[in-house]
């Protein structure tokens, strides 16, 4: 019995986890609004080594359409808009000497459509993760039983795992919903 409740709380993290990743993946799909994590991810060379931007300036949201990028040495402005420049933002940095401006622009019918598709397919691919950590639980409840575990109870944990997946993929529609409705609000 012990082991069957091991397999439900492993089970039951997995699927946690492939919900905040999905979660993590949607917050990267930009809105059209002005958000520091559309960031995340672009590297700096800093003194050679690529640093995360957010590790060498400070990044405000002065309005809902712009970014500032204030370095900690202004030497780094060139290589802050380098960086931008080569990332796949496809947005063209200004700077003033001081701080990189970001300008958001406001996102066309057909770019909000394609990214309402990019973040279905992202919830798509978390509900495949929590389908497989279903598959692998069922599998190991499978192996218990030859191992003597009782039928009845293999069945019952069966139950517990597909409400678990009922649940998370659920939760994972609820995260689609509200990016969709994020994503088509002008």
């Amino acid at each position: 019995m012990e082991e069957i409740q091991l397999e439900l709380d492993e089970a039951k993290e997995l699927m946690q986890k492939s919900v905040d990743h999905t979660a993590s993946e949607l917050l990267k799909i930009r809105a059209g609004k002005a958000m520091p994590n559309i960031l995340d991810g672009i590297m700096v060379n800093y003194y050679g080594a690529p640093t995360p931007i957010q590790q060498v300036a400070s990044i405000n949201t002065p309005d809902a359409r712009t970014l500032a990028i204030k370095p900690w040495e202004k030497n780094l402005i060139g290589e802050i808009e380098k960086a931008i420049i080569n990332s796949d933002l496809g947005l063209a940095p200004q700077n003033n000497g001081e701080i990189v401006i970001l300008t958001i622009p406001p996102l066309t019918e057909e770019r909000r459509k394609s990214l309402v598709k990019q973040a279905k397919m992202e919830c798509e691919n978390g509900k495949i993760s929590i389908r497989n950590v279903r598959k692998d639980t069922n599998d190991s409840l499978k192996k218990l039983q030859k191992e003597g575990v009782s039928e009845d109870e293999i069945k019952r944990a069966e139950e517990v795992v597909q409400k678990l997946t009922d649940k998370y993929s659920s939760k994972i529609d609820d995260l689609y919903s509200k990016k969709e409705v994020d994503i088509m609000t002008v």
